[in-house]
């Protein structure tokens, strides 16, 4: 019987091996790379999403959502909306009920992307609630992950600059490896409601 934790101890995950997407990541630039990327998503049958936004550090600042990630199992578009802003095209994927979508905090997600282009988002499905149907409480997409997988994933990039010019390797790397881990959890947590062979261990943490 696998054992999981209601509750992860954020300092268990520096002990744990990295883990990131090894999938193809493409980046795009323009509408016309935007129609063809939306073209392939909507025949796939899963979609892992997640946005970044750069970072404000003074008060008041505020930043609109500057990318959005979407994911298959071995594939990853990076849409540069602070270079395309919401295109028809990326509309019509959010706005999508047929594919199977996953996200983590996606009312959030959804609240940044409609302040760039007001959109009825579809079906989707919120990885908050998954977890918890199976007595996972934490809310973090890293916390989940190590609990579900033994595995880290690094957070080195998410304060970085998502409006450069140019993403780094690095950037990418992390940008695509959030929205692929949407897919991993939502197929583990699927496996394992119709498996039943876990176990809930109740952990008190007083700090995290």
């Amino acid at each position: 019987m696998r054992v999981i934790q209601d509750k992860y101890d954020k300092k268990k995950i520096q002990t744990l091996p990295c883990i990131h997407f090894e999938g193809r990541i493409i980046v795009v630039f323009t509408e016309r790379e935007t129609d063809k990327a939306v073209d392939y998503l909507m025949q796939q049958p899963i979609l892992g999403f997640d946005t970044e936004t750069r970072p404000a550090f003074k008060k008041g600042q505020m930043h609109q959502v500057a990318l959005l990630q979407v994911a298959t199992h071995d594939t990853c578009f990076l849409f540069r909306l602070n270079k395309t802003g919401l295109t028809d095209s990326v509309v019509r994927l959010l706005e999508d009920k047929s594919i199977t979508k996953v996200g983590l905090s996606l009312q959030d997600d959804m609240r940044a992307l409609n302040q760039r282009r007001a959109f009825e988002p579809g079906t989707y499905v919120e990885l908050q609630k998954e977890v918890k149907d199976i007595g996972i409480e934490d809310n973090s997409l890293q916390k989940i992950y190590a609990n579900l997988f033994g595995k880290k994933i690094a957070k080195g990039q998410q304060l970085s600059n998502w409006e450069a010019d140019i993403l780094s390797e690095a950037q990418q790397r992390y940008a695509a490896t959030d929205a692929w881990a949407c897919i991993k959890i939502h197929e583990e947590v699927k496996r394992m409601k119709e498996t039943k062979d876990f176990f809930v261990e109740k952990i008190n943490i007083i700090s995290q």
